[in-house]
């Protein structure tokens, strides 16, 4: 009896041994990071990524400033499942580097002022600045593994306001490229009252996401993607404000590194008015690093300020660009006025902002007036426009050799229709376009008259017959052509212009477009497949906020293709190019994948690969996307498009974050198309069509030579053996990131 108590006992104590191991072996997968496939642990294996749990997470449990001014704070670390780290390394993988930042907000001032300064001297000469600073010298003691308290080097002042807004950060990394799996990088605040009395009003007014719409966005706890700064350190605007306030100045230039100025002056670059003088805007950094923004182009219009302050962020003071006008962050952008004695500014001299908000209230009753929302219309989109709405409806008669006819819809934005002849004055059109198959556009003919127009053919509609209440019928006088199958494509465009306020001071002429809408057809019988969709519309808008060129003619991506198709280039408007040296070089080929894919990369066609990209556009204009811009005056040195996608480091131009733009994982859908590319200042001619993608990116002769050793001229290219999803070399697993 004994022995079989003894062994009932033993068999229980195993069972709880091994329940006790197997809800450790769940907990332990139900740690697993979420990684997306942008990651570039999604791709280790799974027992490294148990054991390291990449990512990291720094949180605050509390932070106090004692009567003599000591400021400390009690934080913790973890991995994103929230398991605790060891900052040591020693008993989790890899070592965690922090650095402590202590500021508030002084009595009757909305930006924070940090309590750790110091003194920076300039590169050459004698000129010093103060800049706010991380603390030195501070003592860390542990509390249990992830928790620690810091007791900062740098005390309050005597007298210091126990009763104002107090803001500890916290930044950071944790390395783990001893496993492969780089560098790990975290930032947090903590807002709170000193005395314990009363509620945290911290500054509140722009939010990460919002920032990470162009810079790139942050996949997840572990991914490294999106706004950075300073090496990737810092990554929160949050964390920014707190150095990034008045006291901080570059000794070298002079310049304000204050948030309200700098950031505004960045982001306007090339359109501020003193660089468009001659004076370049620069900010001399970390090693005397020179950082010129004179070249910024930013994405969307300058005028979209809700782009940044946006309305709908959650943020506590979003409205404060309208409700608390200043000197500082006006003068930022509009940097030829001089408050203080009234030049360039129609309300004359203003000593302080006391009186700012008396013009320049948030909204006043119309455009183009002297309130905030009025100054910053933009023309093309002013709500008294009377708005331009196309729909279409159907297709008939669209068979091969027949002429098709077209039933659509052109309204105002009241759905009140706009006669036909309100298009046929001025720079004023309406064209329909037709193109085909899905397939692959490009080299349809249309007839001998369309060699200006290859793969398409575009037709004015002016002549349509419409009712009084929009809907119109226009049939091409272009027939689809006799041996079409599978499924065609026509595409609406146009704008009209106006003059709002004639006869006053806000007297502005401007035109405007409506959104391109395209609709498919089936020529023979077949299931309609509209082209594949690679690209979608919100995303390109994510960065541009409305995109629309060709003189607000195209702003739908949907559309763009069928002209940016695999047989045009620049040709037909190459020999009247207004710089004399363009007319004599080949056509430059625009089909979209790899002409997007060129002006992306901007910046690093010359810097990496010693390139450029030049399309000769209407009126011969010369539009370089690699080394220039006519906006930026001679006397700047130029660098080209920037891609605002940040990477690890903080550094720009991160043209790997491929899903910023593609929809749906299409980067790895190859083949990318079926016609080969028309690219005569290319280095292959015809290009296959993933091979112009790709290279267009990748232009080191190495990669040119990859991808053309890897086709065949009887069975065509062979990158989707390694490249597509799924793949050894999955095109999205290459360009993953941390």
């Amino acid at each position: 009896m004994r022995n079989s108590s003894k062994a009932r006992t033993i068999a229980g104590l195993l069972l709880v041994v091994l329940l006790v191991a197997g809800a450790a072996l769940v907990a332990a997968a139900d740690r697993k990071p979420a990684l997306t496939v942008h990651e570039k642990a999604f791709y280790a294996s799974a027992n490294l990524v148990d054991y390291v749990q990449p990512g990291l997470v720094v949180s605050v449990v509390s932070a106090k400033i004692a009567s003599d001014g000591t400021i400390s704070v009690d934080y913790k670390v973890a991995d994103p499942n929230g398991a605790s780290l060891d900052s040591s390394g020693v008993a989790t993988p890899g070592t965690i580097s922090l650095s402590f930042l202590a500021a508030y907000i002084p009595t009757g001032q909305a930006q924070f002022a940090s309590y750790i300064t110091h003194s920076v001297a300039a590169a050459t000469g004698s000129a010093t600045a103060t800049q706010a600073t991380s603390d030195s010298g501070g003592t860390t003691t542990t509390v249990a593994q992830g928790e620690y308290v810091y007791t900062f080097n740098t005390k309050a002042p005597s007298g210091f306001n126990a009763n104002a807004t107090t803001r500890i950060g916290i930044y950071g990394s944790r390395n783990l490229t001893q496993w492969d799996l780089g560098t790990d990088y975290a930032d947090t605040t903590y807002d709170f009252i000193p005395s314990g009395t009363g509620t945290p009003t911290p500054r509140d007014v722009v939010r990460n996401a919002d920032c990470n719409a162009c810079h790139g966005s942050a996949i997840t706890a572990t991914s490294t993607n999106g706004l950075a700064a300073h090496g990737g350190t810092r990554r929160s605007v949050g964390i920014c404000i707190i150095c990034h306030q008045p006291q901080t100045v570059d000794p070298n230039t002079g310049n304000t590194l204050d948030m309200r100025v700098f950031i505004h002056k960045i982001h306007m670059g090339s359109s501020l008015p003193s660089v468009q003088t001659g004076k370049p805007y620069q900010i001399v950094g970390h090693l005397n690093s020179v950082n010129d923004w004179s070249t910024v182009e930013y994405p969307a219009n300058i005028e979209r300020c809700e782009t940044c302050h946006n309305p709908k962020n959650g943020a506590a003071q979003t409205n404060a660009w309208m409700t608390a006008p200043g000197a500082a962050a006006c003068g930022s952008c509009h940097d030829n006025v001089n408050f203080a004695t009234g030049t360039n500014h129609p309300g004359g001299a203003q000593a302080t902002d006391a009186q700012c908000a008396t013009c320049h209230i948030p909204q006043g009753t119309q455009s183009f007036d002297a309130s905030i929302i009025g100054a910053h219309t933009i023309a093309d989109q002013a709500p008294e426009l009377g708005g331009l709405v196309f729909g279409l409806v159907s297709v008939t008669n669209g068979t091969p050799g027949k002429t098709p006819t077209v039933t659509f819809t052109v309204h105002d934005k009241t759905g009140a229709g706009i006669p036909m002849s309100n298009f046929t004055t001025g720079s004023n059109s309406l064209s329909l376009t037709m193109v085909g198959p899905t397939s692959d556009y490009g080299y349809t003919s249309f007839g001998s008259d369309t060699a200006s127009t290859p793969g398409y053919v575009t037709e004015s509609a002016t002549g349509a017959s419409c009712t009084p209440s929009g809907t119109c019928q226009y049939t091409f006088t272009h027939a689809i052509p006799a041996k079409a199958t599978g499924t065609y494509t026509i595409g609406i465009e146009g704008r009209l212009s106006a003059t709002l306020f004639p006869n006053t001071p806000q007297s502005t002429t401007t035109n405007y477009g409506g959104v391109n809408q395209v609709i498919n057809f089936s020529v023979d019988g077949s299931p309609v497949a509209p082209r594949r969709t690679v690209v979608a519309m919100a995303n390109c808008n994510a960065c541009h906020s409305y995109l629309e060129v060709h003189g607000d003619l195209r702003n739908n991506v949907t559309y763009c293709p069928i002209c940016h198709n695999p047989s045009n280039t620049d040709a037909s408007t190459r020999s009247s190019a207004t710089v004399t040296a363009q007319q004599s070089l080949p056509p430059q080929g625009i089909n979209f994948a790899m002409m997007i894919h060129k002006i992306h990369t901007g910046a690093n066609l010359e810097a990496v690969y010693g390139k450029d990209y030049i399309i000769v556009g209407h009126g011969g204009s010369e539009n370089d996307f690699g080394a220039a811009y006519a906006s930026v005056p001679s006397s700047i040195p130029n660098t080209g498009v920037r891609y605002p996608a940040m990477g690890p480091s903080g550094s720009v131009q991160d043209t790997a974050e491929c899903y910023m733009c593609h929809a749906g994982g299409s980067e790895a859908v190859l083949p990318i198309g079926k016609n080969a590319v028309t690219d005569p200042q290319g280095p292959i001619n015809p290009d296959p069509a993933t091979t112009s993608a790709c290279t267009a990116c990748h232009l080191d002769a190495g990669s040119v030579a990859h991808a053309q050793a890897n086709t065949s001229t009887q069975f065509g290219e062979a990158c989707s053996v390694c490249h597509a999803a799924g793949a050894t070399y999955d095109a999205i697993q290459v360009h993953a990131g941390q």
